[in-house]
């Protein structure tokens, strides 16, 4: 009787860990909690809705994937974007969707193209005739599904882990410093649409050279301000 009964709080502390986790990034998604800020782990457990014990099992996972820092006498620190932060963040950007492209061009089925392409022209028709906010909304959405299906194309878990994780920090750059607007969208989904001729064309080079090129204008204009 005692193995099981204890069985369900063993199986139950991933998920609270893994709810605590995703607590974070919403937390960190909606600027409740900001780069570079210091709190206190009873802070964060108010924040979170935690107890201090799960709070303290998710720490070393969180300094870990350097989303915070935990420093003795001071508390937690948030992970600050500076510039070796953005550079950082878009090297390891471009290594796994070099990657990507590669995959994309050897399998990725016209099919799934002329749906991207169909997508992205939509809303660059639309900003040519009257810019809205929820406009910029469903441009951001498109843009995170363009690199996700690039991305799950790989089949690879491991590039699929790596990704998620430096997402968030990419995420956490765009809120800091990057916003789709009327003078960066076209810039962007051009590259975009660079990206997905070079696809169709199963030409590996030109592939990799136009993600390449995405990548880096979109880090220079992180790096701009």
């Amino acid at each position: 009787m005692t193995a099981l009964a204890a069985s369900p709080d063993a199986s139950e502390a991933p998920s609270v860990r893994e709810a605590g986790y995703d607590r974070f990034r919403r937390a960190l998604f909606e600027r409740r909690l900001r780069p570079g800020q210091f709190v206190s782990q009873r802070e964060l457990v108010a924040l979170l809705g935690l107890s201090i014990g799960a709070l303290r099992e998710l720490l070393p996972r969180l300094q870990a994937e350097g989303l915070l820092t935990v420093l003795p006498q001071r508390g937690i620190q948030i992970t600050q974007i500076d510039l070796a932060m953005i550079r950082q963040a878009f090297q390891m950007r471009m290594a796994l969707e070099r990657e990507a492209v590669v995959a994309a061009v050897r399998a990725l089925p016209d099919a799934a193209l002329d749906a991207q392409e169909a997508l992205h022209r939509a809303v660059l028709a639309d900003l040519d005739r009257a810019p809205t906010p929820d406009l910029f909304e469903r441009a951001q959405l498109i843009d995170d599904g363009f690199h996700q299906l690039l991305i799950d194309g790989t089949g690879n878990d491991l590039i699929a882990r790596a990704y998620a994780l430096n997402a968030i920090r990419i995420r956490l750059i765009r809120l800091d410093r990057i916003t789709l607007s009327a003078r960066v969208l076209p810039a962007a989904f051009g590259d975009h649409l660079a990206v997905l001729d070079a696809i169709r064309a199963r030409d590996r080079h030109a592939a990799m050279d136009a993600i390449e090129r995405h990548i880096m204008n979109a880090r220079e204009r992180a790096l701009e301000l």
